[in-house]
């Protein structure tokens, strides 16, 4: 087989003819509108399903920050993007709103490589709540699979600690929706792991508005002020 071949197989439109471009591009444009209607209805039934406990998870969330807890995200891979995006959120969020302490778990690769290494990458997560959490913060885990055992580890070592625990999964929830360690979870009812982590993206941007709106603009005297989990 000449070697131009298999790379034609994978990548045909570029080997196409100036007769075919128009084809391709319509394909294109088909296939984006077809994505783009499908994270629209998926949005739109996730609030369908989830918008009184989106509100009541928002309260929680609010009465925890409002007595100077902080947020703890965790994820993995693409999850661990939107984990630190959460984060980021809270702590930096656009139009000068009010910053809230939250922190991303997977920030510290120090830490992380140092117990993936001596212990195992299943405590990454449990392991840092340990150290830092207490029973005014949220740990909030993000999976698509709902299945990452460094997740239901990191849920058992939070809900143990006291925490307020939110957990946002896909497909059917996985591990994630046996267990009972989650507070409020947040199931997204898809196969598409695109499909999932933008309706993820859109649940937790959600979460934030709520919660922001739930707090005064001020924050109290008694929250705790620091750059770093204490």
């Amino acid at each position: 087989m000449p070697e131009s071949e298999p790379m034609q197989s994978l990548y045909p439109f570029l080997y196409a003819g100036r007769a075919d471009v128009d084809g391709v591009l319509a394909e294109v444009a088909r296939s984006t509108a077809s994505k783009a209607a499908e994270i629209v209805a998926l949005r739109d039934e996730c609030l369908r399903r989830y918008g009184p406990r989106l509100v009541a998870c928002a309260e929680a969330m609010a009465e925890r920050l409002g007595r100077g807890g902080r947020l703890f995200a965790c994820g993995n891979g693409g999850s661990a993007t939107d984990a630190q995006d959460l984060a980021s959120l809270f702590l930096h969020p656009p139009g000068g709103a009010r910053p809230l302490p939250a922190f991303c778990l997977t920030g510290d690769i120090a830490v992380v490589t140092a117990l993936s290494n001596d212990i195992g990458f299943e405590v990454v997560f449990a392991r840092q709540l340990a150290a830092f959490a207490t029973p005014d913060d949220i740990a909030v885990g993000l999976s698509t699979s709902g299945n990452s055992d460094n997740l239901v580890r990191a849920f058992a070592e939070a809900s143990r600690r006291g925490l307020l625990t939110v957990g946002l999964a896909g497909y059917e929830g996985g591990r994630m929706a046996e267990l009972d360690t989650i507070d409020h979870l947040f199931v997204v009812p898809s196969s598409s792991v695109h499909r999932i982590q933008e309706a993820q993206t859109t649940l937790y941007h959600v979460l934030w508005e709520l919660t922001r709106s739930l707090l005064p603009s001020a924050a109290p005297a008694s929250t705790r002020v620091a750059s770093e989990p204490a």
